[in-house]
């Protein structure tokens, strides 16, 4: 995933599993894993993430930059959204026409091995940015321009795959991706709504009413966000290596796509109380605004576009709902984590973003 400073720590004791029981198993069935690995790897666990665990299992000589692991979090099954087989066939179906998707060396569906399926992907050279660029690396106004733009490129060139060429076309659910997503959505808004939510039933009447139709029918990644992409720093300009985390990967409408990426997507020059939900360096000096950026994506895909206010509603009333959940979580008390203390306020805050931009706060 990244060298350097790799975001990796020791493995939470929550999170281990048999270590020599994987070695045997991948002795056996991945190619030139006993070459790499004559001794039982070394694993640490990479930091961030809430939802399917990732390891780096490395040889204890060094000899080698190792392999990823990915497995679901305890308590979970294969036919979950932690769908470990889901993920490797996007994978090995997409990388032959996406070639920053990591290739994955074995999958294991035998839940004797560790209690979970699991599979095991290429360790990929680069660095995977947080809020802040590392110490040292070189994102000044053009690097970060070109940062930003590749960005925007990458996912436009995932919209232009063909689904039906690369056998993906399982994933969708046919016509009306718009309407089940904002009826989805929606129902997770009321599932999750805490006696101090705000009240969000004049936005939801306005995506009801105002969803358009879908576009096309083009493979999403679901998650699109720089701590999801692999970013090599070392060259002239910054490149994508990688792209990770496909447990969302679907068929749908890519505005869809675009639109939940554009909410993430935080300036520098955006309200202070939006500002603290930035999680990825777009505010530096020379990143495309939301608006260049959304030009440079459509002028890439070619899609046609009628109202992109709606996708920008969508696309932050969806982050709401995603903080919303957490906040009801850390209410109830099934969480401590202390960052999430401010979360209730948080979801206010998107919810009145939204409704302002659809003109109905």
């Amino acid at each position: 995933m990244t060298s350097g400073s790799e975001r990796v720590r020791d493995v939470r004791a929550e999170d281990a599993f048999d270590v020599a029981a994987v070695h045997e198993w991948l002795a056996l069935h991945m190619p030139g894993y006993r070459g790499a690995f004559a001794a039982p790897p070394r694993v640490r666990q990479f930091a961030g993430g809430a939802s399917n665990l990732t390891y780096l299992l490395s040889p204890p000589d060094g000899a080698s930059p190792g392999v990823v692991l990915r497995r679901p979090p305890r308590g979970t099954r294969a036919a979950s959204a932690h769908d470990m087989g889901r993920e490797v066939l996007v994978q090995r179906r997409l990388r032959p026409h996406l070639d920053v998707v990591p290739r994955v060396h074995a999958f294991c569906e035998d839940e004797t091995v560790i209690g979970a399926p699991f599979y095991v992907m290429e360790h990929l050279r680069g660095t995977v940015l947080g809020a802040e660029p590392p110490a040292g690396a070189d994102l000044g106004e053009a690097a970060a321009r070109a940062l930003g733009e590749t960005v925007i490129d990458t996912l436009a060139d995932l919209h232009s795959v063909d689904v039906a060429a690369a056998g993906l076309e399982p994933l969708g659910r046919g016509p009306g991706y718009v309407r089940r997503q904002v009826s989805g959505w929606s129902r997770r808004w009321t599932g999750a709504a805490t006696p101090d939510a705000p009240d969000a039933a004049a936005l939801l009447a306005w995506l009801d009413e105002r969803r358009p139709g879908d576009v096309a029918a083009r493979l999403l990644h679901g998650d699109w966000k720089l701590d999801n992409l692999v970013v090599d720093l070392a060259g002239a300009a910054p490149r994508i290596v990688g792209v990770l985390d496909w447990e969302m990967a679907t068929v749908g409408d890519p505005l869809m796509d675009l639109g939940a990426a554009m909410a993430y997507w935080i300036t520098a020059d955006d309200d202070p109380d939006y500002t603290v939900l930035r999680r990825q360096p777009t505010h530096l000096p020379g990143m495309p605004t939301r608006e260049r950026a959304v030009a440079r994506y459509l002028d890439r895909t070619g899609l046609p576009v009628d109202d992109w206010r709606f996708y920008e509603v969508f696309g932050l009333f969806r982050l709401a709902v995603i903080v919303q959940q957490i906040w009801a979580r850390y209410t109830a008390g099934q969480t401590t984590d202390p960052q999430f203390a401010a979360f209730g306020s948080l979801v206010a805050m998107l919810i009145a973003r939204a409704a302002r931009r659809a003109g109905v706060g």
